[in-house]
């Protein structure tokens, strides 16, 4: 089956105020500056999808955006996607709760050929795909943005900045998909304050 493609509409990043990258996400951060919490979600390397269900109690949909076919172009996406072979799909989608609040807003890339492969339902978190066919992965964090967009300020009806960041899963050996996250300050509810102090604005 092929991948069902839908109008390209632009992916919406973060104008970065502050940024780190591997080197700061292999220590960590100092806590005055990203709260443990926080930092477990961000800097971790387990299932988004997964902390977010157990932090809400409710379990983590996804509604499609959109998929669009971006060929061989770097899409103005972190330099990460050179390592993942083109033509290729991006992938947008909002993570939710069950009952329609928006949590995080995530971009993915894709080799074109491998999305068949391990996204035959489109409208379900990657995570549950590729745990649904015991896919073995490795999840290596590239990069963590704070940041300000006015369409994610819109979407998720919070002022910015926002935190997010961007990884590979591995495979097998080879990289198979470039994600870019950005999570809603709505999660201050479960996880409390992202900072002590506010040193990047």
């Amino acid at each position: 089956m092929t991948a069902k493609i839908f109008q390209d509409t632009g992916w919406h990043y973060l104008t970065p105020i502050w940024q780190g990258k591997r080197e700061i996400i292999q220590q960590g951060l100092p806590h005055s500056k990203l709260a443990p919490t926080w930092q477990i979600l961000l800097l971790g390397d387990g299932s988004p999808t997964r902390h977010l269900q157990l932090l809400t109690g409710e379990r983590t949909e996804v509604d499609l955006i959109e998929m669009s076919n971006v060929g061989m172009d770097s899409d103005n996406a972190p330099e990460a996607i050179q390592l993942l072979p083109g033509p290729r799909v991006r992938r947008q989608v909002w993570l939710r709760t069950a009952s329609g609040q928006r949590l995080a807003y995530a971009t993915s890339w894709w080799p074109a050929n491998y999305v068949d492969r391990y996204l035959q339902n489109r409208k379900i978190p990657i995570w549950s795909s590729l745990s649904g066919r015991r896919t073995e992965l490795y999840r290596e964090i590239w990069g963590i943005h704070y940041g300000k967009s006015a369409f994610l300020e819109s979407a998720f009806n919070h002022t910015g900045a926002f935190w997010g960041r961007y990884y590979l899963f591995w495979h097998q050996g080879k990289p198979i998909t470039l994600i870019y996250e950005v999570f809603s300050p709505y999660l201050r509810k479960y996880l409390g304050s992202e900072t002590i102090a506010s040193p990047y604005i």
